[in-house]
Order: structure tokens, then C-alpha cells, then sequence
């Protein structure tokens, strides 16, 4: 190899790694902002419970846990999910390959998923009240050991 080709693999390195540090910032942004936005939701629906409307509390609840689990994947997976249907999908394939993420907080994603989103958004169910207004208040729990295992 020639002192011409060497320094064209040694700047196409160099290139490749500039350009694969900027995807990785990228990425640490896009994650930040996803959780300060479940953060922010998760206000939204502390404030719908003062407000006795709890099933939009509800929903924002599970917004805020969405949002938490799309940062989760994109951390782990590079993978910006759009709608709910990739994110269950993805969020599974962590679950099969990370204990820690099964044990922490596969139970907890999914109940509100169905409890949350499901039951009282969709369907209207509003009983009991207080496990429904108790799930709402553990949301931030949830983002917080989100934000633990994303490593953010």
C-alpha cells in the first residue's frame, strides 16, 4: 500500500469514527429528551389527579411510561420506535436478553399498559380508584429505574 491509499484508509477511519460518535451523541440526546418528556407527562397526569380527572391522569401516565420505554430502547438498541405496537415488541426483546430489565420492570410496563391505558382510558373503568390513582403515583418509579438500566 502506498502512502496515497494509507492515507486514505487512515481519513475513512477517521471519518467513520467522527461519524459514529455524532450518531452516539445523537442518540444520548434523543434519549435524554425522550425522559425529560416522560418526566413531564408524568406531571401532567399529577395534576389531572388534582383535578379529579382520572382517566385522562391515566393516560398520561401511560404516555409518560411509553416514553420512558422508547428511551430504554433507543439506549440499548439504537432503534427509534414509533407507535406502541414496535415498542411492545422491542421492549420484549430486552426482556428475553436482560433479567434485570424482566424482573424490574416487565410486570410493571405491561400492567399499566393494561390497567392504565386499556381499562381506564379506553374502557372507562374507573374502580377501584385508589389502586388506579396509586399507579399513577408509582409512574415516576418507573421512570426513575428506566432511566437506571438505560444508564442515562
Amino acid at each position: 500500500m502506498d502512502s496515497l491509499q494509507l492515507g486514505c484508509v487512515i481519513n475513512i477511519d477517521k471519518f467513520k469514527k467522527s461519524f459514529n460518535i455524532q450518531l452516539m451523541e445523537k442518540r444520548q440526546v434523543k434519549t435524554k429528551e425522550l425522559f425529560k418528556d416522560a418526566e413531564f407527562l408524568y406531571h401532567e397526569a399529577i395534576k389531572e389527579l388534582a383535578r379529579k380527572k382520572l382517566r385522562n391522569a391515566a393516560e398520561k401516565a401511560w404516555a409518560a411510561t411509553v416514553r420512558a420505554t422508547t428511551a430504554l430502547i433507543l439506549a440499548r438498541t439504537s432503534k427509534e420506535i414509533d407507535g406502541t405496537r414496535g415498542l411492545t415488541k422491542a421492549f420484549e426483546e430486552i426482556v428475553r436478553e436482560d433479567k434485570e430489565v424482566e424482573e424490574k420492570l416487565e410486570g410493571r410496563y405491561f400492567t399499566r399498559e393494561s390497567f392504565l391505558h386499556g381499562h381506564c382510558f379506553y374502557m372507562g373503568i374507573l374502580e377501584p380508584r385508589d389502586q388506579i390513582e396509586r399507579r399513577i403515583k408509582e409512574t415516576i418509579k418507573y421512570i426513575k429505574d428506566v432511566k437506571k438500566l438505560a444508564k442515562v
